[in-house]
């Protein structure tokens, strides 16, 4: 067994990764939900027998964790710190151009790139424009990195009910920045990112489309980022 932080150990974590089939399923867990095995399979258009092999050594490896209910085995990814490292990697990957083959596809491609979640925080163009209003009003400071402002800490006790106790999580960073994969600039992940998005979506001021990662603004939520944040949603596309 290779020991923690040998560079065998390093490249056997970077192995699980190193798979088009278990690459896409860790995209696909990227939407923060608990996927069966059956799903993944066609999702990355694999047979089941395939898939199982595949996330046996995903999970021996840390890289997924699994729960069962009643018959059906479901698995996530591990935890945020992988999750970020996934769309890390998916943001400097080099850019491979594939031009959607039907309607469908390409009306799902670009709806990934206007909105959607990475984990449990906003990506794409929405989630740009939010972190980039959050600096603008002096609520992130970007020196550094990312870092939530005292002035930040207030806005989203009052603005969106976010409790003290909720921007506490043991090792997990307040605010961090993750690269985006279709921005290729800096969204707000971490527990304040994560709470920002929470909130947008139990008050519908977001919504998921359909059952994959891609949301949309309401107009409802058109009116609440323009008078929280200044935010135009339309430019958005």
């Amino acid at each position: 067994m290779a020991r923690v932080g040998s560079a065998e150990g390093v490249a056997a974590f970077a192995g699980l990764i190193a798979d088009p089939t278990r690459a896409a399923f860790c995209l696909a867990l990227l939407d923060g939900r608990a996927w069966t095995a059956g799903e993944l399979a066609r999702h990355a258009g694999v047979a089941a027998s395939t898939a199982t092999e595949h996330l046996n050594r995903m999970l021996a490896g840390g890289l997924v964790v699994e729960r069962r209910q009643g018959r059906h085995r479901y698995v996530e990814l591990a935890g945020p710190d992988v999750a970020h490292l996934v769309e890390d990697l998916a943001a400097r990957a080099p850019s491979v151009s594939v031009r959607p083959t039907t309607l469908r596809a390409a009306t799902a491609t670009a709806a990934l790139a206007r909105g959607r979640t990475c984990y449990d925080h906003l990506a794409g163009r929405l989630g740009v424009a939010v972190t980039d209003a959050l600096a603008g009003q002096g609520l992130l400071d970007r020196d550094g990195g990312l870092a939530l402002t005292a002035a930040g800490r207030a806005w989203l006790g009052t603005r969106l009910d976010v409790e003290a106790a909720d921007l506490r999580s043991g090792r997990r960073p307040l605010a961090r920045a993750c690269l985006d994969w279709t921005e290729r600039r800096p969204h707000l992940a971490g527990l304040a990112g994560a709470r920002v998005c929470e909130r947008l979506l139990a008050r519908r001021w977001i919504v998921r489309i359909g059952s994959g990662r891609a949301v949309r603004v309401t107009p409802g939520g058109a009116t609440a980022l323009r008078d929280l944040l200044g935010l135009d949603a339309a430019a958005l596309g």
